[in-house]
């Protein structure tokens, strides 16, 4: 999930004219005639952009994406199943539908086919373009198509669609709602914040608003905020949206078993695909930070039969795979999610999986990939800090890691950036700076079993032995698959400690 204002993307003339009902409308800034040129990223980075084709090109088409226009649009959120439309629950009465008074529902687009949802929602407004609360409905469908489809082409049209909503209706809570839940996915929290306040403060009872101001406090470190904002979400508008929210919470603050209870409690009131997608990968997530792979895979399972494209289960159950000891179909999983949107996790996880095998190459590939796609991603201003100190840490330039943990750490406290923080401390020799941190990463009860073995590995390298071996263990009894080569590392760094007693 990850933060600022969101009007980076320039006005434009054209803003107030209906949408295009192109399937595959061009992204800002590119020209009729653009034959996709990189040479307005620079040489460094169209070095990479290149690389990243030539890997890229094996296994999946461009799609006709181009690079110099859209740079600035591939900060898809690697964490952003939870916040954009999220679970929203089913109150209409199906996508073909239209209504007078607005076009399709949010929930009408989250159960159904969101492409003809938003095709319908288009011809609505070419009709009514005065219709503001349509054109709320069709930022936030955009929003959620960026998230669903790996499309972040379509956040300068959400964007334009909820001014466009705001114009005709100012402070409406739909589009102050939908604002809300486009920072969020781009990773601006504050900005996100904010918005969500605003909508709030128009309608109490927004359930976007209310889930993602929960999100955004979460992102921003703020936990015990979140948590009274969950408790509100939950007494204000109970359902799927608020019930993995306020699990979320709880399990950062190492309560699992509420968390898996709440759980359990949306996936028996969820009905539509997605909600049952969403919450069944969430418990599948929950089950593998606890080691329980079996679990884990039964959860996956159910959420592929829900929806069998859905990303997220299908990295979850590759994870799964390779932490049983099924390398071969995790793999092929993680292969399969790569090869149709390389973000830096699943990346990185499979290269993992390559390199504990011994196939350098295949792993450099991977890691390569990354490199490129952060590259891509700050040649167009966005921020990836948080990702490219997590990633280059372990595979790639350790001071660039240092720098960029650094910077996310001044933007947000989070357990997760208190972890990358005193990891990448620890790659650069700075074991001493990196303790204070690693314990704050472990200080909520959070129980992250990548998070004990940083903790673990710099009390070693600090001379504190007995801590070292307490976190050590405890993150392989947690989950001893929790990373190809973590885990590896742990198990021989613990049997080192165990001879020098």
């Amino acid at each position: 999930m990850p933060a600022r204002t969101t009007d980076s993307t320039p006005e434009r003339r054209d803003d107030d004219r209906a949408p295009s009902t192109d399937p595959e409308p061009r992204c800002t800034g590119e020209r009729e005639g653009d034959t996709g040129s990189d040479s307005g990223l620079g040489p460094g980075v169209a070095q990479r952009v290149a690389a990243l084709r030539r890997a890229a090109d094996g296994g999946r088409r461009w799609r006709g994406l181009h690079l110099a226009g859209c740079a600035v649009l591939l900060a898809v959120a690697v964490t952003g199943g939870a916040i954009a439309v999220g679970g929203v629950r089913d109150r209409g009465t199906g996508v073909a539908a239209v209504s007078a008074a607005g076009a399709l529902s949010p929930g009408d687009l989250a159960r159904g086919d969101l492409d003809a949802g938003i095709a319908s929602l288009q011809k609505h407004l070419r009709a009514q373009p005065r219709d503001f609360g349509s054109w709320a409905t069709l930022g936030v469908a955009y929003v959620e198509q960026a998230r669903t489809k790996g499309d972040p082409s379509r956040y300068p049209q959400a964007e334009r669609a909820l001014k466009r909503s705001l114009a005709l209706k100012p402070a409406n809570d739909q589009a102050l709602a939908g604002r809300a839940a486009l920072a969020a996915a781009r990773h601006d929290f504050p900005g996100a914040l904010a918005y969500a306040d605003r909508a709030l403060g128009q309608n109490p009872y927004n359930e976007r608003a209310l889930c993602t101001r929960i999100d955004a406090l979460v992102e921003l470190g703020r936990y015990d905020d979140a948590a009274e904002a969950a408790d509100t979400a939950d007494d204000r508008r109970p359902g799927v949206p608020a019930f993995t929210r306020y699990a979320y919470v709880r399990e950062l603050r190492g309560d699992v078993r509420t968390a898996r209870a709440v759980l359990e409690r949306a996936l028996d009131s969820a009905n539509a695909p997605a909600d049952i997608a969403y919450v069944a990968t969430a418990l599948g997530q929950l089950a593998w930070n606890q080691g329980e792979y079996k679990t884990a895979l039964g959860h996956y399972a159910r959420a592929l039969a829900a929806d069998d494209t859905y990303l997220p289960a299908l990295e979850g159950r590759a994870r799964a795979q390779a932490a049983g000891g099924d390398r071969t179909a995790a793999v092929q999983g993680l292969e399969q999610v790569v090869t149709r949107f390389p973000l830096p996790g699943p990346l990185v996880a499979l290269g993992e999986l390559y390199e504990d095998h011994g196939d350098r190459a295949k792993a450099g590939d991977q890691y390569a990939l990354v490199d490129a796609w952060t590259a891509l991603a700050r040649a167009g201003g966005v921020n990836v800090d948080l990702d490219t100190a997590m990633a280059a840490a372990d595979h790639g330039d350790e001071k660039e890691a240092l720098r960029a943990a650094r910077a996310e750490w001044d933007r947000r406290h989070t357990v997760h950036t208190a972890d990358a923080l005193a990891w990448a401390l620890h790659v650069n020799g700075r074991d001493e700076e990196a303790l204070p941190y690693a314990r704050r990463a472990t200080a909520t009860g959070y129980r992250n079993a990548v998070f004990l073995y940083h903790r673990g590995v710099i009390e070693r390298a600090t001379g504190d032995e007995g801590a070292a071996r307490t976190h050590l263990k405890a993150a392989l009894d947690l989950n001893p698959g929790f990373s190809p080569l973590g885990a590896r590392e742990a198990r021989a760094a613990l049997k080192d400690l165990e001879g020098n007693r």
